[in-house]
C-alpha cells in the first residue's frame, strides 16, 4: 500500500509551510514516528513524523513552501524492511587511476603552452614605462612593478599608467568566499513583525537602574533550599522580574493593553512572554496568569518552556497571546538596549547584564551590583506618565523584594 503524508495544520491560522530539512534521503525505510523531516511555519519549527513504516519517496524539496494539507511524501508500507547496508560491494575501483592518465599527460603539456608568454616577459621592455608614463606614475607614487604594461613587448604605455590605480594596501591571498542563503519562514517572519513594529507604532524607549543587592542577599540565603526542597529547581532573577512586572502592570494597567483600531483592548490578567534563544532563533512562550503564580510556579514554568524550545518542541499555542514581554540580555553580555515591542503588545521590559557601579547611597558612595533595565512602549496608547511610573514600580518592588513582592516572609513566599 502507497501511504500519502500530508502537511498537519500547525495552527488556525496557518496555511503554509517550508520544507526546513529532510531528515531522509529518498529511498530509505523509515520506521513509524521516525522523525522524517523539520517543517518552518510562520511561527514555529514543527517534526514531521512518519505516519507508518516502509520506503519512502520524497515529493517535495528543501526549501520548498507547501500548503497545509499537500502531499510531500510517499511511504510504501508494503516494502520490506532491508537486511543491512550493501553498498560496501562498489568501493573498489581498480580502473580509476587508469582513467586518470591522460589528465596528467595534458597537464605535462601546459609548460610548452606558456612558453611564448614566457619570453616576452623577459623582453627587456616589459616592466619599462615610456616617458610619459614614468611621469605619470611618478605623480601618482605608483610603481612601475605594480602595473602591467600592453605596450609592445610589455612596455608600459602612457594609457597603462592613466589607467593605473594606486594599491591602498589592500591584503590579498586571503578567503573572500560569499555564501547565499535562504532564511527560514519563521526568521523571516521574525523580520516581518520586527519591521512593522517599527513602521506602525509610536515607539518609544525609557530607561532606568535596579541596585540588585536586595535580590542578591535573598538569592544567596535561600538558593540551596529551594533547589533543594522544589527538586533541583533553580532560583533565577527572572522570577524576581515578573512578580515585580506582574505587580507593576496592576498599578499602571494601560502598559497590559493593546490597539485594535480605534478600540484599546485591556486585560485583567497578565500573560507574560519571555524571550528565550532556541536552536531555529529567539522563541518568545508564555507564562500564562503570571500575576497567580509563585517563586516557584513561574520558575517550573519557565523552565519547562525553556526546555521545550531547546529541544526543538516548542507549538504555536505555546507563543501565542501574551500581554506583555520581558527580554534578557542581559545573559549575552549587553549592557544597554532599546528592545523592540512585540506586537500586538504595548510594552516590553529588557533587562541587562549586572556590573558592579559606584553609587550614593545615604550621602555615601559604595559600590553595587547595578542593572540597566529599558521600557520600549507604544505611546499611542501609553502616555509618559504610566510608562515611567510602570518601570519606577517595576525598580523599587525589585530593590525592596522582601516587602513588596514576598509580603516580609521570604521563607513562605518561596515555600520552604
Amino acid at each position: 500500500m502507497i501511504l500519502e503524508m500530508k502537511v498537519p495544520s500547525p495552527g488556525e491560522s496557518i496555511k503554509e509551510v517550508e520544507i526546513a530539512t529532510w531528515l531522509v534521503k529518498d529511498g530509505d525505510y523509515v520506521e513509524k514516528d521516525q522523525a522524517i523531516a523539520e517543517v518552518d511555519s510562520d511561527k514555529a519549527t514543527l517534526e514531521l513524523p512518519a505516519e507508518m513504516s516502509g520506503v519512502i519517496t520524497l515529493k517535495a524539496e528543501e526549501g520548498d513552501t507547501v500548503a497545509v494539507g499537500a502531499v510531500v511524501c510517499l511511504i510504501d508500507t508494503d516494502a520490506a524492511k532491508p537486511a543491512g547496508s550493501a553498498p560496501a560491494a562498489e568501493a573498489p575501483k581498480t580502473e580509476a587511476p587508469k582513467a586518470e592518465a591522460p589528465k596528467a599527460e595534458v597537464k605535462a603539456e601546459a609548460p610548452k603552452a606558456e612558453a611564448p608568454a614566457a619570453a616576452a616577459a623577459t623582453s627587456y621592455a616589459a616592466g619599462t614605462p615610456s616617458p610619459a608614463a614614468r611621469k605619470i606614475l611618478d605623480e601618482k607614487n605608483i610603481a612601475p612593478a605594480t602595473v602591467s604594461g600592453t605596450g609592445k613587448g610589455g612596455r608600459i604605455t602612457k594609457d597603462d599608467a592613466v589607467n593605473a590605480v594606486p594599491s591602498m594596501g589592500t591584503p590579498t591571498g586571503g578567503s573572500r568566499g560569499t555564501e547565499r542563503t535562504k532564511l527560514s519562514m519563521l526568521r523571516r517572519k521574525v523580520a516581518e513583525r520586527l519591521v512593522s513594529a517599527k513602521n506602525e507604532t509610536a515607539m518609544l524607549t525609557t530607561f532606568n537602574e535596579v541596585n540588585m543587592t536586595p535580590i542578591n542577599q535573598i538569592r544567596n540565603e535561600y538558593k540551596d533550599a529551594f533547589k533543594a526542597k522544589h527538586g533541583g529547581l533553580g532560583l533565577g532573577f527572572m522570577s524576581f522580574f515578573t512578580k515585580a512586572v506582574t505587580r507593576a502592570l496592576q498599578l499602571y494597567p494601560d502598559v497590559n493593553s493593546m490597539m485594535d483600531g480605534d478600540y484599546k483592548i485591556a486585560y485583567d490578567f497578565a500573560d507574560i512572554s519571555i524571550a528565550v534563544s532556541g536552536p531555529k532563533g529567539l522563541m518568545v512562550p508564555v507564562v500564562r496568569n503570571a500575576e497567580l503564580l509563585t517563586f516557584r510556579g513561574i520558575e517550573a514554568e519557565i523552565k519547562r518552556l525553556a526546555l521545550r524550545a531547546r529541544d526543538g518542541q516548542i507549538t504555536v499555542d505555546d507563543m501565542t497571546g501574551g500581554t506583555f514581554t520581558i527580554t534578557n540580555g542581559g545573559v549575552f553580555g549587553s549592557m544597554l538596549s532599546t528592545p523592540i515591542i512585540n506586537p500586538p503588545q504595548s510594552g516590553i521590559l529588557g533587562m541587562h547584564n549586572i556590573i558592579e557601579r559606584p553609587i550614593a547611597v545615604n550621602g555615601k558612595v559604595e559600590i553595587h551590583p547595578m542593572m540597566y533595565v529599558a521600557l520600549s512602549y507604544d505611546h499611542r496608547i501609553i502616555d509618559g506618565r504610566e510608562s515611567v511610573g510602570f518601570l519606577v514600580a517595576v525598580k523599587e518592588a525589585l530593590e525592596n523584594p522582601l516587602e513588596l513582592l514576598m509580603n516580609g516572609d521570604a521563607k513562605r513566599a518561596l515555600e520552604l
